[in-house]
C-alpha cells in the first residue's frame, strides 16, 4: 500500500507502524500502536483469509471466481479458531476477512471476536450489500478496526462490474448503516477502464458519504480477472488516475478533511509521487524516499508482509496467487509454513532483490519499488522474476539507457510491454 495522504501531505494513520516504521496513532477501537519492526522485512504478514468462497455478487474480476453457492470443504468453526490461535502465536498483527462474501458465513463474528479476544485487529473486505443495522452493530461489537466496502464505479457502472443490478443502492445502505454506528469504514475500487475516468465523481461521492478511508487497486490478473487485460489500464491511463488521485488527495488536506487516500499493488505509485514532489518540495520528497526506501516496495510485500489463507486451509503468497499453496494449516502452523523456505518461490519471495530481472533490475529507484507486483508479472510473462508489465514510469525516469536496454537483450531479460497497455 503507498498512502498518499501520509507521503504526499504529511498525514498520520495507524498504518505507519507497519508501513513505514515510525510510531503510529492509536485505532479506532482506542487499540495502540503496533510495536515499530526492526525492519519490513521482518514484519510478521498481514494475513488475507478468504473464510468462504460463497458470494452473493459475481464481478468480472473475482479473484477468487466465486459465485452464489455452498462449497464444499472449507475449514469448519473449530478449525478457523485453532488457525487464529496458530496467527496469534506466530504474532500476525492483523487478520483480514475476505471472501467471496464474507457476512456469508454464519459464524463470521464469532470468528472474529476470537480474532480480537487474542490481540489480532480484525478488518473485513465485503461488498456491502449484506450489512444492515444489525450486521453494523455486531460489526462495531466484536472489534472491527475497518471495513473496507468495495465499488468499481457509480451506479450502473458498478452495477455492470459487479454482475447484479441493484448492488451499489446496497452497498450504499451498507456505507450508511457502518456510519450510524460509529464503525470506520472505507471505499475499495480496482481501477480499471470502466471507472478511472470516474474518478474525480468517486472523489466527491467520498467526501458526500462522509467515507474516511478510500484504497485504489491496480488490477490483479487472477481468477476471473486472469484474462481481463484489455480492461487494465494502459501506461497513460495509469499516469492520469494517479494524478487525479495525487491532486484530490491534497486538495482534501488543504481543507482540513480527514480522509485516508491509499493506492495498492503497484508500488511505482509511490515512485512516481516521489518524482513529482521533487519538482516542487525537495525536503520533503527527501523524507518520502526516506520511508519508501524502509517500506521496501515489493521486496516486503508478497510472501513477507502479506499473505493469504484460502477457505479450505491452504496457504497463498498473496490472495491473487491461489493456484500456488506452501502448504495447509489443517496439516501444520500457520507460521511454521510461513518461514519454511523449502518450496522455491517462498526462497525466492523472501529474496526478492536477488532475483528480480529486466527493466526493474536496472531501476535507478529500485529501492522503492523491487520489482512491485510478482504475480502479475509471472501472468504476464511466466517468470515471477520478470519486470511488472503495469510499470508506467519511462525510461527516462528510471534511468535505462539505450546501452542498459541492449544489455538486457543480450541476457535475454528483455521483456515487452503487452500492446495494451501502451499508451494511445
Amino acid at each position: 500500500m503507498i498512502d498518499i495522504g501520509k507521503l504526499s501531505c504529511r498525514g498520520i494513520s495507524t498504518g505507519d507502524t507497519i508501513r513505514y516504521g515510525i510510531e503510529g496513532v492509536q485505532d479506532a477501537h482506542g487499540n495502540s500502536p503496533h510495536p515499530v519492526p526492526k525492519s519490513a522485512s521482518e514484519r510478521r504478514p498481514i494475513v488475507v483469509w478468504n473464510v468462504t468462497r460463497s458470494c452473493n455478487l459475481k464481478c468480472v474480476h473475482c479473484y477468487t471466481d466465486s459465485d452464489n453457492r455452498v462449497y464444499a470443504g472449507e475449514l469448519t468453526t473449530e478449525e478457523g479458531k485453532r488457525f487464529i490461535e496458530d496467527l496469534a502465536d506466530f504474532t500476525v498483527p492483523s487478520l483480514l476477512f475476505s471472501g467471496g462474501e464474507p457476512l456469508m458465513r454464519k459464524d463470521l463474528f464469532t470468528l472474529i471476536g476470537h480474532a480480537s479476544d487474542r490481540s489480532i485487529r480484525p478488518v473485513i473486505s465485503t461488498n456491502g450489500t449484506l450489512i444492515d443495522r444489525d450486521a453494523a452493530r455486531a460489526i462495531k461489537d466484536t472489534g472491527v478496526v475497518y471495513v473496507g466496502i468495495s465499488l468499481d464505479g457509480m451506479e450502473e457502472n458498478n452495477d455492470l462490474f459487479r454482475g447484479v443490478r441493484g448492488a451499489f443502492a446496497r452497498a450504499m445502505k451498507g456505507f450508511e448503516q457502518c456510519v450510524a454506528v460509529g464503525q470506520r469504514v472505507g471505499l475499495r475500487l480496482t481501477l480499471t477502464k470502466r471507472n478511472y475516468r470516474d474518478l474525480d465523481r468517486i472523489f466527491d461521492f467520498i467526501e458526500k458519504e462522509r467515507i474516511n478511508r478510500a484504497c485504489f487497486y491496480h488490477l490483479v490478473y487472477s481468477g476471473r480477472g486472469k484474462d481481463l487485460f484489455a480492461d487494465d489500464l494502459t501506461h497513460c491511463e495509469s499516469r492520469q488516475a494517479m494524478d487525479t488521485i495525487l491532486d484530490r488527495t491534497e486538495d482534501y488536506f488543504r481543507r482540513g478533511l480527514d480522509i485516508n487516500i491509499l493506492t495498492v499493488d503497484n508500488h511505482c505509485d509511490g515512485v512516481y509521487l516521489y518524482l513529482r514532489l521533487r519538482e516542487k518540495d525537495p525536503a520533503r520528497a527527501a523524507e518520502v524516499h526516506r520511508l519508501l526506501t524502509w517500506n521496501g516496495g515489493g521486496a516486503n510485500s508478497t510472501g513477507v508482509g502479506i499473505g493469504c489463507v484460502d477457505f479450505f486451509g491452504e496457504v497463498h503468497p498473496d490472495q491473487f496467487w491461489q493456484d500456488h499453496s506452501f502448504g495447509n494449516v489443517r496439516n501444520r502452523s500457520f507460521g511454521e509454513i510461513w518461514l519454511d523456505e523449502g518450496d522455491d518461490l517462498m526462497h525466492g519471495l523472501k529474496h526478492k532483490p536477488g532475483r528480480i530481472k529486466g527493466r526493474c533490475r536496472l531501476c535507478m529507484h529500485r529501492e522503492l519499488c523491487n520489482g512491485a507486483m510478482r504475480v502479475r508479472a509471472f501472468r504476464t510473462y511466466g517468470d515471477p522474476w520478470a519486470p511488472d508489465p503495469q510499470c508506467y514510469l519511462t525510461d527516462d525516469e528510471i534511468g535505462l539507457t539505450g546501452e542498459m536496454a541492449e544489455e538486457l537483450k543480450r541476457r535475454g531479460e528483455d521483456f515487452p510491454v503487452p500492446g495494451e497497455f501502451l499508451c494511445t
